[in-house]
């Protein structure tokens, strides 16, 4: 069992997907600065502070570049080489390195992030495996702007169709074709994620 992890909750492998090449920000999104740190180490830090279970960062584009942002994190990365196939690739690059692990107990269902949202929080992460526990629900997903979305948990029971995916189709696929599964935490500020330098602005602006 990870150090301080609730013994109340199973363990869940994290995928952090850092792949992109930011392509409509013009510049890598990982590495903009935000409160002191990388969007992508903060993500790194709250995924591994959820203390849920492994967490495996999957790069792309960028990979040298990133090394450096993850030093000293238990965490485990992975280079997806067709990451520009969209991100079920990254998806299943992800789910084969956490099957990989030798962590025991092994991890019984996924939780998938990104780095662009800086307002995700441990707490955050961690509701939304209390919420798949009491509903009993496959799928858990934020929920913001009338839109379910990431960071999502994937039960076991459908691990499977997330393995199927097709590269160029990501984890809202599966939202979409059974919205019947899906349970909800409202996360107004997964709204907020930075795609464009006028996203960056607005979001650097807000703490000044």
């Amino acid at each position: 069992m990870l150090e301080n992890q609730d013994s109340s909750l199973p363990v869940v492998g994290v995928l952090l997907l850092a792949a992109g090449s930011s392509s409509r920000l013009g510049r890598p999104k990982q590495l903009l600065p935000y409160e002191g740190q990388s969007l992508l180490r903060r993500a790194a830090t709250t995924a591994v502070e959820a203390v849920l279970g492994p967490v495996v960062v999957v790069t792309g584009a960028l990979h040298a570049e990133l090394l450096p942002e993850l030093t000293g994190l238990p965490v485990r990365v992975v280079h997806c080489p067709t990451w520009q196939a969209g991100m079920g690739a990254s998806l299943k690059t992800g789910l084969a390195q956490l099957q990989l692990q030798q962590h025991q107990p092994a991890p019984t269902s996924i939780l998938v992030l990104l780095c662009d949202q800086p307002h995700i929080t441990p707490t955050l992460l961690r509701q939304l495996v209390v919420v798949q526990l009491a509903t009993q629900q496959p799928i858990v997903a934020t929920e913001y702007n009338s839109v379910r979305g990431v960071p999502v948990l994937f039960a076991e029971s459908v691990l499977p169709l997330l393995q199927a995916l097709p590269d160029a189709a990501g984890a809202q696929q599966l939202l979409r074709q059974h919205p019947e599964w899906v349970a909800t935490v409202p996360f107004p500020a997964g709204a907020i994620d930075v795609d464009t330098e006028a996203h960056y602005a607005a979001l650097v602006g807000s703490k000044e």
